[in-house]
């Protein structure tokens, strides 16, 4: 399990200028297709990698992403595109609101890179990491209650349940308990000092002394401030509904949280048979919605891990819209836990 989304590594192209490279950029532009004219979305922009290949492509690229930052940074390539890219502020698991708001009835392709971005955990200010001193923040929307308002606020039963789910955090009750007591004393408010504690309850495990003991607990908070897995889950329905049939949806996944969700999904939505028994007759089965693009998980090559150690635990899975209608999502059934509920969150 990795803290979230690997974005890529720089190279230097034509000019001397530098170009960001994403994680699986080859296997993601294989199942996607992507051909001259074709209408693709690209769910979590972040520093363009993915959108850079399907313009080169001859695509028309609409690009997500809620983290102002990531919009901000867009700009230029949204001005050398000659309007071939349209840039829209919010988050993945509304592209069908997004795209009405553009007058985009269907496309001919959805990618995702879920996570949180390179971009993100290596700026101090932004709160996600454990390695740089911060303000406990974490909000890639940069607005709403901060993973500070969650320790601070939360009751241990609740923070066990969080650190325990979404971190897989095995001393998870251990670490609420501490946090609880320490936040009525002094109210948490820099990632360093929640690092500290956390350290102090888990310790260090000799075996894995190049794991910190806070990175399960901070990628716990990480992913309940940003309603991660719920987005996650959210968007592969709403990429079912606006992709045309024959239109592909491509997802890489980093850690075993969502990469679960993805196979689920692509699990339910591609599956032709009922269970069934000789006592039992076969259930009926709705028509499928996706045929398989990559059977299984796809994981980067070693030069690719070697040139981008965060690329590891990548996994791509990639399915093709049939025409049968798109159905209604359960998102629970799919992997996404239920949790408690706090106010302005996205999951």
């Amino acid at each position: 399990m990795t803290a979230g989304r690997a974005e890529g590594h720089e190279t230097e192209g034509a000019g001397g200028l530098v170009r960001h490279v994403p994680v699986l950029l080859d296997g993601v532009l294989s199942a996607l297709s992507v051909r001259p004219g074709e209408v693709v979305v690209d769910g979590t922009f972040g520093a363009g990698g993915y959108s850079r290949a399907f313009l080169e492509a001859g695509a028309r690229v609409i690009g997500v992403d809620r983290d102002p930052d990531a919009i901000a940074g867009g700009q230029a390539l949204v001005e050398a595109s000659n309007g071939a890219l349209t840039l829209v502020p919010g988050r993945f698991a509304d592209i069908e609101t997004h795209l009405a708001s553009l007058g985009v009835e269907a496309v001919d392709g959805v990618v995702l890179d879920l996570g949180v971005s390179s971009m993100q955990l290596d700026e101090a200010d932004r709160g996600f990491s454990f390695m740089r001193d911060g303000p406990l923040d974490m909000r890639m929307e940069q607005a709403g209650p901060s993973a500070a308002d969650v320790v601070n606020t939360l009751p241990a039963r609740d923070l066990t349940r969080i650190i325990g789910l979404l971190g897989e955090e095995k001393r998870a009750g251990q670490v609420a308990r501490a946090i609880e007591q320490r936040s009525k004393e002094q109210p948490f408010t820099r990632t360093g000092d929640l690092a500290a504690l956390i350290e102090k309850v888990v310790g260090r495990s000799p075996k894995k002394m190049h794991i910190h003991p806070a990175t399960r607990t901070f990628q716990a908070l990480r992913i309940y401030v940003n309603g991660e897995l719920h987005q996650a889950a959210s968007v592969l329905g709403a990429a079912e509904k606006v992709l045309r049939p024959g239109g592909r949806l491509v997802v890489v996944s980093f850690h075993s949280l969502e990469d679960r969700i993805v196979k689920k999904f692509f699990a339910d939505r591609t599956r032709t048979r009922g269970g069934g028994s000789r006592h039992m007759p076969e259930e009926d089965v709705p028509p499928a919605t996706f045929e398989l693009v990559v059977k299984g998980g796809q994981e980067p090559d070693e030069s690719e891990t070697q040139a981008n150690p965060r690329a590891r635990s990548a996994r791509l899975r990639a399915g093709r819209r049939t025409g049968a209608p798109a159905r209604d999502l359960d998102i629970h059934a799919i992997g996404v836990p239920h949790l408690a509920e706090f106010k302005g969150l996205g999951g």
